[in-house]
């Protein structure tokens, strides 16, 4: 039986969110599946990745095949580097210690730059909203720099009206 880890599609229309499942090959897209490893969400910025890192690397060590997206997914998750270095200690280049020594610093630098990443797409927004707000602040204040005018210029026409009323009246 062949084995795929593979995404499968859930959430809205237009909102896409998907579980990464163990499936057979065979099995349709949204179809039965072996077991969920994970979710993963395109919609936020940067992609939110929630993945049972122990169940994937099981299953990617005993040859089930992603598909393109979902190794994509791994390997930025540390997979297949965790694979790679499991290779190592099996070939005695290094140690489990040292092994593990690796994978912590490759992970502390990703979730440094996708920390990095987080905060300049926040602080991009909040430019982007207060620049919208100082744009309808300048709206606002020109629209009531009219409406003050014209109450302006309605006032002075209702005093001259009323000077004018006042004036036969004293003649």
């Amino acid at each position: 039986m062949a084995t795929k880890i593979r995404l499968q599609r859930r959430g809205r229309k237009g909102y896409a969110f998907y579980s990464i499942v163990v499936a057979d090959a065979r099995a349709p897209r949204d179809g039965r599946f072996t077991e969920k490893i994970g979710t993963y969400n395109p919609n936020t910025d940067p992609a939110t990745v929630d993945l049972n890192f122990d169940r994937a690397l099981y299953w990617v060590e005993v040859g089930a095949q992603p598909t393109d997206t979902v190794r994509s997914i791994l390997g930025h998750e540390g997979v297949y580097l965790m694979k790679h270095l499991k290779g190592g200690v099996k070939k005695g280049a290094f140690d489990e210690a040292e092994a593990q020594k690796k994978f912590d610093a490759w992970k502390a630098e990703r979730d440094q730059s996708t920390e990095k990443k987080r905060t300049v797409v926040a602080k991009a927004k909040k430019e982007a909203f207060e620049k919208e707000l100082r744009a309808e602040r300048a709206i606002n204040e020109a629209i009531a720099k009219k409406v003050a005018e014209k109450k302006a210029a309605l006032a002075e026409a209702q005093a001259q009206a009323e000077a004018a009323e006042d004036a036969p009246a004293e003649a």
